[in-house]
């Protein structure tokens, strides 16, 4: 028997839940099963409905919609959270990714982008608005020095390191490129020790640096790296981490 997931709505404007909701009600896959004006009513509801997803406002009477992230997470953990506001600062931003964030769409996003965010969200995946990417991306390319010149590479490494920079595994690597399983293995070594890079985050922000990933991919692949920044796992960005790793790590970009 097929069942809707089950959506929580967390916002104080009452005709914004109500156009929110005759929005995804019209969804046969989705179905809101709750409504909060507040960030404490949003986490009861929570506690008792156990929703898929809740979309919530940053922004709201009596107490910080980033604290209700994190009451909503503690009340639900395999809870979704999707923030739909209107501030697209990196202080709020960042701030939503360290709170535990799945998505974050800024309220002028057409019902098309939010039904997009909304599902990919729940297979989860990370959503970001176009802006938002270009504010993650942004924020990377400033915490860092301008990159070094790129070290010679094949051009067959320069496509491994691509894929790599993607989040794509050597099996994938190898069936794009028509290539044995070892032997990318054996270019990714090779570039891996060109470049002295010695993770996939330090790969990635190489990548990005040396302009070798579409835009339309680096805000895909920056979105996941910034929720590990946040959670003090991705070297040289705010944790405490090894040294030796934490150099190379800043040595790519």
């Amino acid at each position: 028997m097929f069942t809707a997931a089950s959506v929580v709505l967390v916002e104080d404007h009452a005709i914004l839940r109500e156009g929110l909701r005759a929005l995804i009600d019209l969804e046969p896959d989705l179905k809101v099963v709750g409504e909060a004006s507040t960030g404490a009513e949003g986490v009861r509801a929570v506690q008792g409905l156990k929703p898929t997803l809740v979309i919530t406002d940053l922004a709201m009477p009596g107490g910080s919609g980033l604290d209700t992230i994190e009451e909503l997470r503690a009340a639900c953990p395999n809870l979704r959270v999707l923030v739909l506001t209107a501030y697209c600062t990196d202080e709020y931003i960042e701030a939503a990714l360290s709170a535990g964030a799945d998505g974050y769409v800024l309220k002028d996003a057409s019902r098309a982008e939010l039904l997009r965010a909304i599902r990919a969200v729940m297979a989860g995946q990370k959503y970001f608005s176009k802006p938002v990417s270009a504010r993650l991306v942004s924020g990377y390319l400033r915490r860092n020095d301008p990159a070094d010149p790129c070290p010679a590479i094949t051009e067959r490494e320069r496509e491994v390191l691509i894929r790599i920079a993607l989040g794509e595994s050597n099996k994938r690597v190898a069936v794009a490129l028509h290539l044995s399983v070892k032997t990318v293995e054996k270019h990714r070594a090779n570039l891996m020790r060109k470049l002295e890079l010695h993770n996939t985050a330090a790969v990635t922000l190489f990548a990005v640096r040396n302009g070798l990933v579409p835009m339309q991919d680096v805000a895909r692949c920056f979105a996941e790296l910034e929720l590990v920044r946040f959670r003090g796992h991705l070297n040289g960005f705010g944790g405490a981490h090894d040294g030796k790793q934490d150099a190379a790590a800043r040595a790519a970009v």
